[in-house]
């Protein structure tokens, strides 16, 4: 019963920024909001979804701790999503720490709130 109020669907295609070219455009005309541990990268794009890219600073462990930062910060996404106003492209920039679902969980929505793209 309890996973049934986690399932938010997929990270779909459509909600990656894929190209660097864009993630470039992000950082460089979007806003940026930080907290300790993580920044927010904004931008608004007019379109019915949104759209994220997850990046880590160069020096972030190895391959394995890497992957599995950017896999937790999927998922965070994933929770969060269906709160979130439509229409942005977000680049998320994690820095090393303590990596838990729960802090990442406190960093994103703390940064959302921040920036105003949070419907809650």
């Amino acid at each position: 019963m309890e996973t049934d109020l986690l399932k938010t669907g997929r990270f779909t295609r459509k909600e990656r920024v894929r190209k660097s070219s864009d993630i470039r455009h992000i950082f460089k005309n979007g806003k940026c909001i930080s907290i300790s541990g993580a920044k927010l990268y904004y931008l608004y794009n007019n379109s019915q979804v949104n759209r994220i890219a997850f990046t880590l600073p160069r020096g972030y462990g190895n391959a394995v701790e890497r992957n599995c930062s950017k896999r937790l910060s999927r998922e965070v996404y994933r929770y969060f999503k269906a709160f979130l106003n439509t229409g942005y492209d977000m680049v998320l920039l994690v820095y090393p720490g303590k990596d838990s679902f729960r802090t990442r969980c406190a960093q994103f929505r703390c940064l959302c709130q921040k920036a105003g793209i949070i419907n809650k």
